[in-house]
């Protein structure tokens, strides 16, 4: 019975969820159609699109200290449908720069992520997305097993590349990459604290034990 009630509940939260993930591409539509970008629409939709492309990403990333604050499971079932927006956004963001800003040119991005370093980084940050994104199914979870969790790990250097790719894009105003930054050492710290913890449960130490007479 409790099934019956959850996943209707399940149902209409994730639809939300897909309808909220995709607002942020209507509106770039819309401000597209309207002349709403500004005196550079290319720079503006490439700027829009990573913005949220690491939004999303810190929004997965959240979702495990999310359940171990409420002390619930339903964040994690967020996680996926969040880290695959991520990847969604960050493949927009490069098909923006590789068919509206290179307008064909497609050996020009060699010679772009060799000559501009926040380039470098961030086609490297999608490079290390785009395996998570394929074996984000429940099916190469069971395929990898524990491999599965050490390649997910690497999301926190995403992550940290995504935003060295911001930092470096950004030429006057650090503030907004800052932000992000100090969100994603929060959310490592939180993981550190979680790894100590579990460490620390499993091998309590000898302090902790009756001294042997």
């Amino acid at each position: 019975m409790v099934l019956k009630f959850a996943e209707p509940r399940w149902l209409v939260a994730k639809t939300t969820t897909h309808l909220l993930a995709l607002l942020p591409l209507a509106l770039m539509i819309m401000a597209a159609m309207q002349g709403g970008l500004g005196a550079d629409p290319v720079a503006e939709l490439t700027h829009r699109s990573g913005r949220w492309a690491l939004r999303f990403l810190l929004f997965s990333l959240a979702m495990t200290p999310l359940r171990r604050l409420l002390s619930r499971p339903w964040p994690i079932r967020f996680r996926r449908l969040l880290g695959l927006y991520a990847f969604f956004y960050a493949s927009l963001h490069l098909l923006i720069y590789l068919v509206l800003d290179l307008q064909g040119e497609w050996a020009q991005i060699l010679t772009d992520i060799v000559k501009r370093p926040f380039i470098t980084v961030g086609f490297a940050a999608w490079l290390l997305l785009l395996p998570l994104a394929i074996t984000s199914s429940k099916k190469w979870i069971k395929r990898l097993g524990r491999n599965w969790g050490r390649l997910h790990k690497a999301v926190y250097a995403i992550g940290l590349l995504a935003i060295l790719h911001f930092f470096w894009l950004v030429k006057a105003d650090k503030r907004e990459p800052l932000f992000y930054a100090a969100i994603l050492g929060v959310l490592f710290a939180t993981r550190l604290i979680a790894a100590w913890r579990g460490r620390a449960a499993k091998h309590p130490s000898a302090a902790s034990t009756p001294a042997r007479r």
